[in-house]
């Protein structure tokens, strides 16, 4: 059996489909990154940086429990569980390894930034014109570079892999990030090929409350989430600023 230690987001969803396109036991462990679950003692014993997923296979090698974190190393050990999702030809399996590195890299940093600058920020009356350009052009870069490899392939290296399941899950948020995938024809066609896998259409129960699917947040919550305060601040005194009424 394995635990998924798990709360909705992209990087948590590649580890789901994973399981399911494996057809492997697990049990999900809701970790309320909103509420602080990810700083509490036990899950740091998990996962040591704090963040989600992780997951605890206690079926490991050699039949021992083993802890993993980060969602590539995660993907590549379940993928050498199984002897599946990664090519049996040595440079084709190398290839799927560097674009799933390339994936927690440069996509995923890339397109959360883009996200936060965007959508988060300005909800709660931070617009960093800066930043939105700086990581708007970011999550261009790497949606060109992935219409180009896939401008004559269905997957990213021929093969469904975890390279695919690694980037899928960001390419669905497209419009949180500033990003109109109509302009990127290859890769909307090979993200509705993935759509229909029952991997991908499996869904799990979200446990947040109504307000938090709506990415309403109270400022807890969002120093939870963001590490930062979500209200603005006068540069003159550093007191809260009124937020905009738009926020509210």
């Amino acid at each position: 059996m394995i635990d998924l230690f798990y709360f909705v987001s992209p990087n948590a969803r590649k580890i789901h489909m994973a399981l399911e396109e494996l057809g492997l036991p697990y049990e999900v462990r809701w970790t309320d990154i909103s509420q602080g679950d990810q700083f509490d003692p036990g899950y740091l014993r998990v996962n040591p940086n704090g963040k989600i997923p992780a997951i605890v296979d206690h079926d490991g090698p050699g039949g021992r429990p083993v802890a993993l974190f980060e969602s590539a190393a995660i993907l590549m050990y379940l993928a050498e569980k199984t002897g599946r999702l990664l090519p049996a030809d040595p440079v084709a399996r190398w290839d799927a390894i560097c674009w799933t590195v390339w994936q927690v890299a440069n996509q995923g940093p890339g397109l959360g930034q883009a996200t936060h600058f965007t959508t988060y920020a300005p909800q709660n009356g931070h617009v960093v014109e800066y930043a939105q350009e700086r990581f708007g052009n970011e999550a261009k870069r790497v949606y060109a570079i992935l219409e180009e490899r896939l401008a004559d392939r269905e997957y990213i290296v021929g093969e469904f892999s975890i390279a695919d399941i690694a980037s899928f899950p960001w390419t669905r948020l497209g419009k949180g990030h500033g990003i109109d995938l109509d302009e990127y024809p290859a890769v909307q066609a090979w993200s509705d090929r993935i759509s229909e896998r029952p991997s991908a259409k499996a869904k799990l129960e979200d446990q947040r409350s109504e307000d938090a699917k709506n990415f309403r947040y109270t400022p807890e919550q969002y120093r939870q989430l963001f590490g930062v305060d979500p209200r603005p601040t006068n540069s003159a005194d550093g007191a809260p600023a009124e937020q905009p009424a738009s926020t509210h």
